[in-house]
């Protein structure tokens, strides 16, 4: 399975920040937002990625994760010259795509908690899979209605009466007719090729499959510049209580047999003095303590 991550945009609604820098690579506690749907794909074993940005954005993108050969990775990078929809990236990233089924992921979408996403990769074979968060405001997102044997009845996108308080989070799952669908769909209101229609079309041909996520997982959109806070002071609780850290692709990595313990410490030698270096360090010794009760 192959992945792409959409980080373009305007990022008008984090202005005056994404003057300096693009949306997803604003700080999100310690690291950059996009270290955490990144790190979240490579968890779930996905190595082709595909990341989408506007022309301005791609070379910081570049400078920050290289071609994701030192994480045990492919980042190939692609152009989004105008913003005009999620599903617009399925157009953008048709030949990456291929015959491969894809996860579509939103680059300013953070997760944590469970074993969601694993799974429903593992388990995907066709069609289109998505998933449901139950949240207080449904009027602000993408909205799945259910029946009582919990099979997607409705879609809709930002309704003013929601049918029910489960939203679409920023992460779905199509097999490769995916890019025939998104080629065929006609723009919104807006002149956006909407990621609801592609939903719409898979639920109509009865191939839709919607995975309600737990109410232990954390779903957080740091799209705004409160949202952004938001998710930076909860990664900083989490850390700080549980002592591990959230979304770094090189434990990511190391933890998928991406890399070997040897690489991973190589990589973490070349870092700074810093935090994040430490605990990085932390987690080596940890690994290297574990192989030896093996051996």
């Amino acid at each position: 399975m192959k992945s792409i991550i959409l980080a373009g945009g305007s990022g008008s609604r984090l202005y005056p920040l994404t003057q300096v820098a693009s949306k997803q690579l604003q700080a999100v506690y310690d690291k950059p937002m996009i270290y955490y749907p990144l790190t979240v794909l490579m968890a779930a074993g996905v190595r082709e990625v595909c990341l989408i940005s506007t022309a301005g954005d791609l070379p910081r993108f570049q400078q920050l994760l290289g071609d994701g050969s030192l994480w045990g990775i492919n980042i190939d990078y692609r152009e989004q010259s105008r913003p005009e929809g999620i599903a617009q990236s399925f157009l953008i990233a048709d030949d990456f795509i291929a015959d491969d089924s894809v996860v579509l992921m939103l680059g300013d979408n953070i997760f944590s908690g469970g074993d969601n996403f694993p799974s429903a990769m593992q388990q995907f074979e066709q069609g289109a899979a998505i998933f449901a968060y139950h949240v207080k405001d449904p009027e602000r997102y993408g909205v799945v209605e259910f029946d009582r044997f919990g099979n997607a009845l409705s879609l809709e996108e930002k309704p003013e009466r929601p049918r029910s308080s489960y939203a679409v989070p920023g992460i779905y799952i199509y097999d490769n007719q995916v890019v025939n669908i998104a080629r065929n769909l006609t723009p919104s209101r807006r002149g956006e090729l909407e990621i609801t229609d592609v939903n719409l079309e898979y639920l109509r041909r009865g191939n839709l499959k919607v995975h309600r996520l737990s109410r232990g997982f954390v779903w957080l959109d740091a799209g705004t510049s409160s949202a952004l806070q938001e998710a930076s002071s909860y990664i900083e609780t989490i850390e700080r209580r549980q002592g591990v850290k959230i979304g770094c692709p090189e434990e990511a990595a190391l933890v998928r047999g991406f890399i070997t313990l040897d690489q991973f410490e190589t990589l973490v030698a070349k870092m700074p003095d810093c935090e994040y270096r430490s605990y990085l360090t932390i987690v080596a010794a940890e690994t290297r303590g574990l192989e030896g009760l093996r051996a």
